[in-house]
């Protein structure tokens, strides 16, 4: 079953290495195979990663669109270290990331990463608001509900994985 895409117009979007930009007309694109596939408004570039959970976020994006992840896997452990130690409530957040990353589900890993930013965005604004802390609404007493990025464990690097067969 084909992933099926609705660009806008001027709308881009990555397949695979290429970068496609949609003309003037809205395009509806139907996508087989493999290939990791990121839509613009899921993008971030280095000028636009400018919290720590965006700059997490942005290691989780460049390890799943790269062939070569060596470097950016050393950087990303870098970075959720220092998210941990800033800020320990972020640890089940990472370890969501970093589980989705380990079983090669990059794109599970972006949507986890989402959620470390919303959480990150919610911390500062309790700072800036001079909140003692973040109220504690759940059992666990982590202030995450139970279930939170609880999706299948076999989603593989592509939203669009298909059987070729």
């Amino acid at each position: 079953m084909a992933l099926k895409v609705e660009l806008k117009p001027g709308e881009r979007i990555i397949i695979g290495d290429s970068v496609i930009t949609n003309d003037n007309q809205r395009t509806r694109l139907f996508i087989e195979g493999q290939a990791p596939i990121l839509r613009e408004k899921d993008i971030l570039t280095p000028a636009t990663a400018d919290t720590p959970a965006k700059r997490v976020y942005l290691a989780v994006q460049l390890m799943y669109l790269s062939t070569d992840m060596e470097k950016i896997q050393e950087d990303y452990f870098t970075l959720v270290n220092d998210i941990i130690r800033a800020a320990p409530s972020t640890v089940p957040y990472v370890t969501r990331i970093s589980n989705a990353i380990l079983t090669g589900a990059f794109y599970k890993a972006l949507k986890e990463a989402r959620k470390l930013i919303e959480y990150e965005g919610k911390l500062i604004g309790h700072v800036q608001t001079g909140s003692a802390g973040l109220p504690e609404n759940e059992p666990d007493g982590t202030g995450i509900a139970a279930g939170t990025g609880s999706e299948s464990a076999d989603e593989s690097r592509s939203p669009a994985s298909v059987d070729q067969g």
